[in-house]
């Protein structure tokens, strides 16, 4: 009981002292200060201040250098001192803070730099024909099935931020001759052509799971935009399009197939269980290979020969795998695979060559990201059912010409037979259209040159 008086009276002698301070007895902080930022400019570039959020916000030219620029100009509250001064240099490639204070109060800004960007970045008609952004020229290709009326075409536009576009996206416009879409934005302004191209009887076609181009994969979509602003006439058809004829294949020349499938697809009833769609259309593409006409299979389209009856045994490459996407690896060095003995078939024909090495085509740069999506025949009389190449070829009438470190069958042919066209295959890691991160091309180039060597060969030029 004692404990809890004591208690209660040092409490009490407590409160009663504070009370008893003297009035004069006040903090010596100022608090007073404002500390905004009213006006500031980069170079001769105001900045826009929001307040708020406390951001300027300084936008420039698109191709202008923010790496050195120069405080030119700052307006700040009344007594406040900042740490950045006007005729200070600042690297503008990331934001910057500018601290404020005045007395004993600070606040922080960030500023940024904001390119004026002028851009196209997605052109679509009527919700499904995707088009083909050439940026370097300014063009816009879109082509579509001669069924479609060109005359009342609605186009979905995406386009840079804070940017205006004439004319308007959304609205049904006249692509009977080429229209040109004016991007403006502050200082930076773009003019590009677009052009519609209804097409009858198309040339080539790439043909694809998805019902339209811009469902595709990355990888495949890729390979598919290629194609279209390199091989003319040529069409975007999903397998279900070849199935119920709604596609005119009698002019066409190549059906191209590049498959790819995140984590691989392993033996060819993996392939049938993953792609229904392609199976469901076999007999359109076997009447249209048996009178002549070509494919190029690349990637895990190369199980399709075997289901249209190019394959004397009905068999699909042995050896498969993939990585995703996603976590695609960044190679150390460039990629290539063997083309001994063949380096004079039409398919390797004007490549990139690497100095001291006539038989390995090298296809990607160093920094490149890859999925080494494999499709490949394994050779050897410890498992795969084959022998050596020439028990192979024999079994299923093909001709390979390129190979893998361990000797296996990247790239092969069915040649013409009779009625029927001819088949390139292409299953090697090392062909690969598209990579997260942009990767200056050198030996990357050689895709597409291969690639156009490829149509070529199958359209006898």
């Amino acid at each position: 009981m004692k404990t809890k008086i004591t208690t209660l009276l040092i409490a009490l002698i407590a409160f009663l002292a504070l009370g008893s301070c003297s009035d004069d007895n006040v903090s010596d902080l100022q608090l007073s200060g404002l500390c905004s930022v009213d006006t500031i400019a980069l170079d001769e570039y105001a900045g826009a201040v929001d307040q708020a959020t406390r951001t300027i916000t300084v936008r420039v030219p698109e191709t202008y250098d923010v790496s050195n620029m120069t405080l030119a100009k700052l307006g700040i509250s009344e007594g406040a001192t900042s740490n950045i001064k006007e005729g200070n240099r600042l690297n503008m490639t990331a934001p910057q803070v500018i601290s404020i204070n005045n007395g004993d109060v600070f606040l922080d800004w960030t500023i940024k730099v904001i390119r004026d960007e002028a851009r196209i970045s997605s052109f679509k008609i009527n919700g499904t024909y995707n088009g083909v952004i050439d940026e370097a020229n300014k063009t816009i290709s879109v082509y579509v099935p001669n069924s479609v009326n060109i005359k009342a075409l609605t186009p979905t536009i995406v386009f840079s931020d804070n940017a205006t576009i004439t004319p308007a996206s959304g609205v049904p416009t006249d692509f009977s001759n080429p229209v040109v879409y004016t991007v403006s934005n502050n200082t930076a302004k773009s003019a590009y052509t677009v052009t519609v191209t209804a097409i009858g009887k198309p040339t080539a076609v790439f043909v694809g799971l998805s019902a339209t181009m811009d469902e595709l994969p990355p990888e495949e979509q890729t390979a598919c935009q290629w194609m279209l602003q390199n091989i003319p006439n040529s069409l975007y058809a999903s397998f279900d399009d070849i199935k119920n004829g709604t596609v005119d294949l009698s002019e066409c020349k190549v059906i191209w197939w590049h498959y790819h499938k995140d984590g691989g697809v392993d033996g060819k009833e993996a392939f049938e269980r993953a792609a229904p769609a392609a199976v469901n259309a076999a007999v359109a593409l076997r009447d249209y290979y048996n009178n002549g006409g070509s494919f190029l299979f690349t990637r895990y389209a190369t199980n399709m020969p075997a289901e249209i009856g190019a394959v004397a045994n009905n068999a699909a490459p042995n050896n498969c795998w993939g990585q995703n996407e996603a976590e695609a690896e960044k190679v150390n060095d460039p990629w290539s695979f063997s083309i001994q003995g063949h380096t004079d078939h039409p398919l390797f024909k004007n490549l990139v060559m690497k100095d001291g090495e006539p038989n390995a085509l090298y296809t990607c740069d160093a920094g490149y990201r890859i999925t080494n999506s494999t499709a490949q025949w394994h050779i050897g009389t410890d498992w795969g059912g084959y022998a050596d190449y020439n028990a192979w070829r024999s079994e299923t009438g093909a001709q390979d010409i390129g190979y893998g470190g361990d000797g296996a069958i990247v790239a092969w042919e069915f040649p013409a037979n009779g009625t029927k066209g001819k088949i390139i295959c292409i299953g090697s890691g090392c062909y690969d259209w598209y990579s997260i991160d942009d990767v200056a091309s050198h030996f990357h180039d050689n895709i597409g040159k291969m690639t156009m060597n490829a149509f070529n060969y199958l359209m006898n030029k």
